[in-house]
């Protein structure tokens, strides 16, 4: 009874009809490989990408964020605290024999 390869292709032996089907198989595995390297390089091109954008981000956010904490320095010091009252809120500082120690 004659084989299913033999039918198909009597001309070719089952020799070389598996080795054919093994440079089939490799060229395959080839090709998805080569797919995957192309792949992998356009994401890891975005990724990078996105990294240096993070990065950018960061360093104005630290920019602002130093900027801020100045800010802060600078409104909140007692000494500015205590020319806005008594400029602006006629405000003074009690004298000593004004001040009441509650117990």
């Amino acid at each position: 009874m004659p084989t299913l390869h033999k039918l198909l292709l009597p001309n070719v032996s089952y020799q070389s009809f598996s080795w054919g089907l093994v440079n089939l198989f490799l060229l395959g595995a080839i090709f998805v490989s080569s797919m995957m390297v192309v792949y992998t390089k356009h994401e890891s091109r975005q990724l990078f990408s996105l990294l240096q954008q993070l990065q950018h981000q960061e360093q104005k956010l630290n920019t602002e964020w130093s900027q801020f904490l100045l800010e802060q320095g600078t409104w909140g010091s007692d000494i500015r605290v205590e020319k806005v009252a008594r400029e602006n809120l006629s405000m003074y500082l009690p004298e000593p024999n004004q001040v009441v120690v509650m117990k």
